[in-house]
């Protein structure tokens, strides 16, 4: 159990994340204003829950802490009975994860998580996917906007995958993302629920996040229930250090 989110995302044995096709370090693609969305804006956000998942080889449910600095650090911690064991630190350039329970950890880059658990995805990715943001098209794609009643859908390809996201209009907040091959219809379903206000601001964050993966006739669920969020509440820290005697897994 080292990083849920991460190892659903990577459970299809062929890509369903799109690979970025700028450098996201230096190039923000900005939205189309067509499309009716706003994503949640802040500085230091912190936020406690549960997540529960369920796949073939694991199943389990942890408390999680999660912990950012936009476009800049995401920090993760899961356990058990107010005892640690997963600790994860992820920024533009670097993964770090080390699993206490069985004394390793692991470091590399976004490159050797795709090698070593077959996840291809972006910093600015994963932060959208836990803060229920809208992923927007790459640079030279078009997408298809159609407004249907109280939701906006967008869709668009990438990478040989199709996207679709659902806006709900109301709070313009993505509701529902889908990933889909086409060739194998191996697919991801990402939906965001329980939409509350945040502590001195008007921004709808979703409490609820479900992802569900879905591999020939495989399937893989995660879900995030957080009880709190915070942001900008104040400057956050991002500790990770390793002790003594812990190998590294390659």
């Amino acid at each position: 159990m080292l990083l849920l989110v991460l190892l659903v995302l990577g459970s299809c044995q062929r890509k369903l994340t799109p690979t970025a096709t700028n450098n996201p370090a230096t190039t923000a693609t900005p939205i189309n204003p067509e499309i009716k969305v706003e994503n949640i804006d802040f500085r230091y956000l912190a936020a406690k829950g549960k997540a529960q998942v369920d796949m073939p080889s694991l199943k389990q449910t942890v408390n999680i802490n999660v912990r950012m600095r936009k476009d800049s650090i995401i920090w993760m911690s899961l356990g058990l009975a107010g005892f640690e064991g997963v600790r994860a630190r992820i920024t533009r350039d670097s993964i770090q994860i080390m699993n206490k329970l069985q004394r390793e950890y692991y470091a590399g880059n976004f490159a050797y998580l795709k090698q070593q658990f077959n996840v291809e995805v972006t910093f600015e990715q994963l932060q959208a996917l836990l803060l229920g943001n809208y992923l927007p098209a790459p640079a030279g794609v078009t997408p298809t906007v159609v407004t249907e009643g109280p939701q906006q859908r967008v869709e668009y390809a990438q990478s040989g995958l199709l996207l679709k996201q659902l806006i709900e209009l109301s709070r313009q907040r993505v509701k529902e993302l889908t990933v889909t091959d086409p060739n194998s219809q191996n697919s991801y379903m990402v939906n965001y629920t329980d939409f509350q206000a945040l502590a001195g601001t008007q921004q709808q964050f979703a409490y609820s996040t479900l992802v569900q993966v879905k591999q020939g006739s495989g399937a893989s669920t995660l879900s995030i229930n957080y009880r709190n969020v915070d942001l900008d509440k104040e400057r956050l820290s991002f500790p990770f250090s390793v002790p003594s005697g812990y190998t590294r897994k390659n």
